[in-house]
């Protein structure tokens, strides 16, 4: 008889989590897939022939691919001086890494809009030198740097903590470098974090929102994301195209989800 909560706790628990999963992540996604090819996958894929839709697809892969490669050496950078070092200040540095988590994407957009904007603090000077930021592909850029940065760093410090010095400081006085110890000794064995803070990065730069359209001024052709895009088709009442491209954003989304799983997979086949 006191066996039978047991059992029943973990079944309910167990179809909880497969109703909140289907709710909340299954649903939305087979409701854009529906509305996408609502009126079939030729007029869909149609609509992301539009020179304004293949210029918002080329701008988030290049400002995804570009930050991701800038904030993996940054994390990794990060991550190796809060664990392998003791210095004055280190817990009010890893706080200030972890405020964008903290912080509404909005608001670090209009910081940067201060900052770099015409009204801005250096807007003025750098306009008249020819160098736009605000409402230009590098302004879109740190939007994205600044909301993407921890995620290297904070999937690589528990690993680098458990780690230890010992290695490392060997490998120093054996005449190493700071190169070849990263590479041979410490990223082997927090690889698979480094993977997951990659991949985390990745899809954190590809949705973006808040950040970019604050900073980019949203200027079709020019300045708009995917995300970007999708909400100028929606309010401009193009449906199809709106929902044929958060589909595009979907599957990329995905395919990095799958990514990960195939990742993870690997490396715990080869650390059986």
């Amino acid at each position: 008889m006191n066996d039978q909560p047991s059992k029943t706790i973990p079944i309910l628990l167990t179809f909880l989590s497969y109703g909140a999963v289907a709710l909340l992540i299954v649903l939305p996604v087979v409701l854009i897939l529906h509305e996408a090819l609502r009126q079939g996958l030729h007029a869909a894929l149609e609509t992301l022939k539009d020179p304004e839709a293949r210029s918002a697809i080329r701008l988030t892969v290049y400002v995804t691919v570009l930050v991701t490669v800038i904030n993996t050496a940054g994390g990794i950078a990060a991550a190796w001086t809060l664990t392998k070092y003791d210095f004055r200040g280190s817990r009010f540095l890893v706080s200030l890494i972890e405020l964008p988590i903290s912080v509404s994407p909005v608001i670090a957009g209009l910081i940067w809009l201060l900052l770099f904007g015409r009204q801005g603090w250096w807007g003025t000077w750098l306009g008249h030198h020819g160098i736009h930021i605000a409402f230009a592909v590098p302004g879109i850029v740190l939007a994205t740097l600044f909301v993407t940065f921890p995620y290297v760093t904070r999937t690589l410090m528990p690993y680098m903590e458990q780690q230890g010095r010992a290695a490392e400081e060997a490998a120093f006085l054996l005449g190493a470098g700071f190169g070849r110890t990263l590479i041979r000794i410490t990223l082997p064995d927090a690889g698979w974090a480094l993977l997951s803070g990659i991949l985390l990065t990745t899809a954190r730069a590809m949705g973006e929102f808040g950040a970019v359209a604050v900073i980019s001024g949203h200027i079709p052709g020019v300045t708009e994301t995917m995300p970007l895009h999708i909400e100028t088709l929606y309010n401009g009442y193009q449906s199809v195209a709106a929902f044929a491209m958060a589909a595009l954003l979907v599957l990329f989304a995905m395919t990095t989800v799958l990514i990960r799983m195939f990742l993870e997979r690997s490396f715990r086949k080869q650390h059986l």
